[in-house]
Order: structure tokens, then sequence, then C-alpha cells
């Protein structure tokens, strides 16, 4: 079957057929969450006609900003997921505890976690925004899970992936064996397959990060930013494109497309936090979707997939995409960790390391 006629609901039975099985119940949740990400694609082109004004903001469960177009995806996944029967459990950034399957309906083997929409701050300007998702497995025997239950690192998922809301509809999706992209095809009312097999290529001379936060950056952040910025001047001897878009989503989908870095790196802009991305629902699937397609994932310090969670909404720092570009930034941190770089100034910034030495 020529890939660009391939159903995501075919591919997924296909894939799981290649693989020696087939899990009805996984294959039924991941076409419940693609139903989802389609009801979240048409409210996201809606949101200007059915909104008056700005609509109301409110803060959610972590002190942001919560818009109504949030909450609204927010209930899209929840009521597209709970009455299938897969699930026993669901975690959302929206929301403080994890969301009980309702009485009357059967619970399943699985647990989805999800961001119900990222780079929502992008709604009011008509930016790319999207929604990131995670399946897990329950515990042996749980069918009422509890915090603790969702807790497992990044290597335990099933299945990752993002649905991508920009001038199309697209949904990426890893099951632990390649990646691939479906977009969304109005006419049929289908995500078909058009990105068989992403691949991400090892070195790119692109990165996307923050730059007014550059005061806040540890060393090995402003010394990686300043080498690119340097250009064929500097020591990396070749020029270096930066972007920020604010919406991981569409950062990770660029960089799946076509390599490069993106950093939310941890820094002292407020020290009670160690990063500012969700490791459950936004760091670890596309951690996931990023090594099936041959790049790396890390905070600066440690793998992504490998961190053991102790809390539902916990934040880490995010370094990932092209392995060549990731690999240079951690051995940046481990050599100032080891003392070996704290002499770096970084006059573009105007700003030096307070490690510097007399």
């Amino acid at each position: 079957m020529p890939h660009r006629r391939a159903t995501f609901s075919k591919f997924i039975i296909e894939n799981m057929r290649r693989q020696g099985g087939q899990d009805a119940d996984l294959a039924s949740l991941l076409n419940d969450v693609m139903t989802a990400c389609k009801l979240i694609a048409a409210a996201v082109s809606r949101n200007p006609l059915d909104t008056v004004g700005p609509g109301a903001t409110v803060p959610n469960v972590q002190g942001e900003e919560q818009k109504p177009l949030d909450r609204i995806a927010n209930e899209i996944m929840l009521e597209a997921c709970e009455y299938g029967g897969q699930l026993c459990g669901m975690v959302s950034e929206e929301m403080e505890h994890p969301a009980r399957i309702p009485d009357g309906y059967p619970r399943g083997r699985y647990l989805l976690v999800f961001d119900p929409l990222d780079g929502s701050s992008n709604i009011d300007i008509n930016m790319t925004v999207g929604t990131i998702f995670s399946v897990l497995r329950a515990p042996v025997g749980v069918t009422e899970p509890t915090t603790a239950d969702f807790l497992q690192p990044g290597t335990a998922q099933v299945a990752a992936g993002y649905a991508l809301y920009g001038p199309v509809s697209m949904l990426v999706v890893t099951l632990g064996d390649g990646v691939h992209g479906f977009t969304l095809n109005r006419d049929i009312g289908a995500y078909t397959l058009t990105h068989p097999n992403m691949k991400i290529p090892p070195s790119a001379n692109e990165f996307a990060i923050n730059a007014s936060n550059a005061r806040h950056w540890e060393p090995p952040v402003r010394r990686y930013v300043e080498e690119c910025v340097e250009g064929k001047a500097g020591p990396r001897g070749a020029d270096f494109n930066m972007r920020w878009i604010a919406s991981m989503v569409a950062e990770v989908h660029r960089i799946l497309i076509r390599g490069g870095l993106f950093m939310y790196p941890r820094d002292t802009k407020d020290v009670s936090r160690p990063g500012r991305l969700r490791l459950m629902y936004e760091a670890n699937p596309m951690a996931m979707l990023v090594e099936q397609a041959g790049g790396a994932a890390s905070t600066g310090r440690l793998r992504i997939l490998g961190i053991a969670p102790t809390d539902i909404h916990q934040r880490v720092p995010v370094v990932l995409g092209s392995r060549d570009e990731v690999e240079r930034l951690v051995n940046y941190h481990a050599a100032y960790d080891r003392g070996e770089d704290t002499r770096f100034e970084a006059p573009l910034f105007n700003a030096r390391s307070l490690f510097r030495s007399a």
C-alpha cells in the first residue's frame, strides 16, 4: 500500500502485525487520541469565531495562565478517551490530580498523560499550537491508579506523540520502532501517512532558545550559544540560525523535519524550579520521539528518559534534537561541573560567569 494512502488506523494495525502481535486495546486507545486531536484541531480553527473578545483567563494548577481553549482541549481529551475501556486513569497538565475513569465505564490496562494544548500563549496571534501525549502501562491489578502509579520513567512509555495544529493538522507518533507523521485529510476526515520513518540528521546549523533569559543561563549554555552566534569566525567555523516559537510541539516538529537543537535549559530565574518543562507529559514523550528518530534528549546532565519521576507535574531542563549538538552541550556541562570551564565569558550577552577567578 503506498504510504500516502495509509490512514492512521490502518497503519497502527499493520505496525502491530509487523511486531508479531496485535494489541487491540492499544490500537483503540490511539484511535481515541486521534479522534480527540481532530476535535481539538476543529476547536482551534474556530476559536476566533467562537470566542467573543480575548476570553477569560484563569491560573491553572501550576499558576500559569489558562485560556478558555486550554480548558476546552482538556475536556475533549478526557471525554474522548475515558469511555473506551482501555484506560484506568489519566493525568493532564490542566489538572492537579489524576483523573478517574467515571463509574460505569470499564477499566483497562493503560494510563494516559497529556498536555492538551501546548503553546497556548500563541492562540491569540494565530501561531502553531499542539497536543502532546504519552501512553504507559498500568501496574498489574491496578484499576484505580494513584499518583504513584503514574511515576514511571520515560523508558516505560508504550507510545508517545503529538498533534500539531498549524496550516495543516498533523499527528506524529512512535510505538517504539520509529517515528511516523500523518496529515489530516479534511476531505475524508482521516489522518493519512505522509512522513514515514522520520529521521533527525546528526548535526545541524540551527538552534532554538529564548534568548531573553540569557542572563539567567548557566555558563555551558552561554558558551554554546555564543559559539553559534560567532558563526564562521568562531570556534564552530559555521554560521547558525536561531529560532524561537514558544511552542514545544512546533519546535520539535521543525527538528524532526530538518534537524537542529531545542533548549529550555536550567536557569537561575526561579531557583525553586530545576527546569521549566514538565517531565511526564512534555519532556518524556518528546524525548521518546526524538530518540526514535535518531536524535538525543538530555537535561544537559542526564538522559531524560532515564529520570525516575517524583511528581506528576515535575519540571526538568530540556535539551533535545540532533545528536551531535546535544552531545556537545552535554560535554560542556560535564566540563563545567569538573571545574574545567570556569573562565568562560559571553561578550554577546555582556555577562560573565559568576565563577570567574581573578
